[in-house]
């Protein structure tokens, strides 16, 4: 299930960097599109916001870029004792992925928290292992099960 779990985030992530890559190039485009007036002043200030855009949307792709290599990095059949990237861990709250921040996602008919180490929880879980006891919003919980 893990290896399945990790190939449904870098699916994701594949998703996220291709919907960058459009709004960035439908921004380019919009700001090339744009035509001078006699309002000048509205020319230019198209341009630069279809520039801001398009710059904005680089940085998400960026971003994306930079967790999808991380994933990458992740080997699926490697087995694990303790919360660490690319662990799998059922506990008492719940299950966790611990790879990038997705959120919540239903799985299989599971619902699977996929979280990065850097998370609230994430930070928890991070070298806890099995009968491991941790607190969150005022909760205590136990790590059950580590894959």
């Amino acid at each position: 299930m893990k290896s399945e779990i990790l190939q449904y985030v870098k699916n994701y992530l594949d998703q996220r960097m291709q919907t960058s890559l459009d709004a960035m190039q439908a921004a380019q485009e919009s700001a090339n599109g744009e035509s001078k007036s006699s309002a000048g002043d509205k020319y230019e200030t198209s341009r630069a916001m279809g520039q801001l855009d398009r710059d904005m949307h680089a940085r998400m792709y960026q971003q994306t870029l930079e967790e999808r290599k991380l994933v990458e990095r992740i080997d699926e059949t490697a087995p694990f004792r303790k919360g660490a990237l690319g662990a799998f861990l059922k506990t008492s709250m719940g299950d966790f992925f611990l790879s990038v921040s997705i959120g919540q996602v239903d799985f299989e008919g599971k619902k699977i928290m996929i979280i990065s180490p850097q998370s609230p929880i994430g930070a928890l879980l991070m070298g806890k292992g099995v009968d491991d006891k941790f607190s969150f919003r005022g909760k205590e919980s136990v790590i059950l099960e580590v894959l």
